[in-house]
């Protein structure tokens, strides 16, 4: 036997099998060459071992270590001659190392450096999660445990590319032709094996990362707007008294429905006090006013937020909490009063606001206590989204703030129970994972951080159609955690069961239409009543080509126009918030329909998309009611009435060079594209979003 522990060099995809005794390394070996018709490296210390026991019943000792690796390494190189594409090690000098260190306590140089040296594309952590297998030449079941995390460790120290397959023998296999066949992708495209490990454990699918690849190479087209909705052209104008007549609708079927409220609330408030960040960045009060500050950056924001500052709700909190910290704070200068208010705000020792979500913040001064969110939200709740006395609250949070989530509806919860008489259950998801883009730079290559990971961003509040696909309710409200109005309950109410009351009545004539069409007693007069339903109650036009089609083949193309889930949208009157807006939209088949549209999505540089722009007369305020489930009382599957290629790719300067990063339809914009889409104008009350705390000083905050 040649003693040498050089690594042939090879194009073929090296996979090494890796973990404690008994944990399934061979038989994934085997089974792996068998499915790929390639070669698979046998254990070599395996018939070393069990020769010198059958000779003699000597056991291993540490003199064996190095003849071991000599022999392995040589049964490597062999069957790496006959690999095709792939190789498979039962095991490897990683292996000899680790056993080496844990029975005689050191490793021969040689073999420490040749195990480090030696070079896999991945390896596979073998789980303990198997029932041990006792023979020859096996030491013991005992520490498994112990044994298992020096062997994940020594992968980890060594900076070796690993993913742990857990399962039986069969749900093993399947993961690891998963992996194999995504890593093998990944190679073609030139991406390193620990960049494939990270994506992998960010739960991203490999697809999804060279799609996004594929879209920072290409961009994304824009909108082709051909005109804003408008009142009597796509968006449906009721009279106070209609609005009443709806929602009493609404409440007169409710009892035989299961009502839910979604609310997106995962954020953290950074933004609504990113011009209060940026001013302790960059003020130093030792060497200028808070007045040549603000003239310096002409921040009017700033200025407003002092001079208004007792009318904010925790001002009292604060200037209590101030008074503690500062024992002479009457005394000081006001610049430096105003500095400290500013500070403690935002100081993680103290009320740290920039850094909680928008949802425990408070919002709302009321003559006994002081409201956030989440309890204005529960209050709405219970006034709009309950039947039987039980309404049921969804909420969307980011995993580190579930249990601030959890601890603030314990106490508020009780309370509007009590007040109202009816029960609430609340339920939470996170955003997947799955659905963050990799961030890159303009040269569309991976960007990393400053201990070279790859850096992934969260997909945009599109990510959460997949929260929403998992709900189960014949209604949903779907609202912003900002979105809340101080008093004036019963008019929010109003106009939400209206909107749901309209949503009914759609789907009660969609339903009729599409049973016609399953018991297959639909006629003539059939399709042109629903034809003109179609185009006066859903906007949609069939086009000339519809009349050439054959009956059978217009029924067809009805149901599946239909067959789909529906929302009723609030709009407002645009006041020239930023955000999208109710527009016709043409798409890349020619078809035109309504869509909600973000300014990001249309093309400023044309002249037309522009003016079309700038004549729309209505805003999206995020009002929404939806129907998920067909006429067989069945969930759709939402993400297949996703329009893929409405996404967004979203530039940032960090550290002065262009990042980019996908972020996905948005909930209301690509992700709902292919749904039955009704526009109804609503007032203004409905919509009081704080994106900035400033925000809070406008009259819908304020004490009435």
């Amino acid at each position: 036997m040649e003693k040498n522990l050089r690594q042939q060099k090879t194009a073929i995809i090296k996979i090494a099998l890796f973990g404690p005794e008994s944990t399934g390394k061979t038989t994934l070996a085997k089974q792996l060459a068998e499915y790929y018709e390639t070669e698979w490296v046998p254990e070599f210390a395996r018939d070393y071992l069990q020769e010198k026991w059958e000779e003699n019943q000597h056991i291993c000792v540490a003199d064996d270590m190095l003849p071991i690796a000599y022999g392995q390494v040589a049964l490597e190189n062999e069957k790496l001659a006959s690999a095709k594409k792939y190789l498979f090690s039962d095991t490897n000098l990683m292996v000899t190392k680790v056993f080496s260190e844990m029975y005689y306590g050191f490793c021969d140089p040689l073999l420490n450096e040749a195990a480090l040296e030696h070079e896999y594309d991945l390896f596979f952590l073998t789980d303990i999660d198997v029932p041990w297998e006792k023979d020859d030449i096996r030491d013991t079941a005992d520490g498994r445990e112990t044994v298992f995390s020096v062997f994940k460790q020594s992968l980890i120290d060594a900076k070796k590319p690993f993913i742990t397959l857990s399962g039986n023998k069969e749900s093993r296999l399947a993961k690891a032709i998963a992996i194999i066949d995504d890593l093998s992708v990944a190679k073609q495209h030139d991406v390193s094996s620990d960049d494939f490990v990270q994506i992998y454990n960010h739960e991203i699918p490999f697809e999804k990362i060279l799609q996004q690849l594929k879209i920072f190479k290409n961009g994304i087209l824009k909108s082709n707007l051909i005109s804003p909705a408008k009142i009597k052209n796509g968006i449906l104008g009721l009279s106070e008294e209609e609005f009443e007549e709806k929602a009493a609708f609404f409440d007169l079927k409710k009892e035989n429905l299961k009502l839910k409220k979604f609310v997106p609330a995962s954020g953290a408030a950074s933004r609504m006090f990113k011009f209060l960040s940026a001013f302790l960045n960059d003020f130093d009060i030792t060497r200028e006013t808070i007045n040549a500050y603000i003239n310096r950056k002409k921040d009017s924001d700033l200025s407003i937020f002092i001079v208004a500052m007792d009318k904010f709700p925790f001002f009292e909190a604060l200037d209590k909490k101030l008074r503690e910290i500062y024992p002479d704070f009457e005394v000081l200068d006001r610049d430096y009063k105003n500095y400290y208010f500013i500070k403690t705000l935002l100081s993680s020792d103290y009320f740290d606001f920039a850094n909680k979500p928008k949802a425990v913040l408070p919002f709302h001064q009321y003559k006994a206590h002081i409201a956030n969110p989440i309890e204005e939200h529960l209050n709405e709740c219970v006034h709009y989204a309950s039947s039987n006395e039980v309404s049921n609250l969804h909420f969307t949070v980011s995993e580190a703030h579930q249990n601030l989530f959890e601890n603030e509806v314990e106490v508020l919860k009780e309370k509007v129970e009590k007040e109202s008489g009816i029960e609430i259950n609340i339920s939470y998801s996170y955003q997947n994972k799955s659905t963050d883009s990799i961030t890159v730079n303009d040269q569309n290559e991976f960007v990393r951080d400053k201990n070279n990971n790859l850096i992934f961003r969260p997909g945009g509040h599109g990510a959460l159609i997949e929260n929403l696909n998992e709900l189960d309710a014949d209604v949903i409200f779907v609202k912003n955690i900002d979105n809340v109005i101080q008093n004036h309950i019963d008019k929010i109410a109003l106009y939400k069961k209206a909107l749901a009351g309209v949503l009914i009545k759609v789907q009660q004539k969609v339903f009729g239409y599409l049973e016609i069409i399953e018991k297959q007693e639909i006629k003539e007069s059939n399709l042109e009543e629903i034809v003109v339903f179609l185009s006066k109650k859903l906007n949609i036009e069939l086009g000339n080509d519809f009349n050439k089609f054959t009956f059978e083949n217009k029924v067809n193309k009805i149901k599946d126009l239909l067959d789909r889930p529906i929302r009723v949208c609030g709009m407002v009157k645009n006041e020239g918030e930023p955000g999208g807006g109710p527009f016709w939209v043409m798409n890349d088949k020619g078809l035109i329909s309504l869509q909600i549209v973000e300014t990001s999505q249309v093309d400023l540089t044309n002249k037309k998309q522009q003016e079309i722009l700038a004549v729309a007369t209505h805003f999206n305020p995020v009002d929404l009611v939806c129907g998920i489930k067909n006429y067989k009382n069945e969930k759709f599957d939402l993400l297949k009435f996703v329009d893929q290629k409405a996404g967004f790719i979203v530039e940032k300067s960090v550290d002065g060079k262009l990042v980019k990063s996908y972020e996905l339809p948005g909930l209301w914009n690509g992700a709902m594209a292919n749904w039955l889409t009704i526009f109804v104008a609503v007032p203004l009350i409905t919509f009081n979003p704080v994106k900035t705390v400033n925000d809070l000083l406008k009259p819908a905050h304020q004490p009435q």
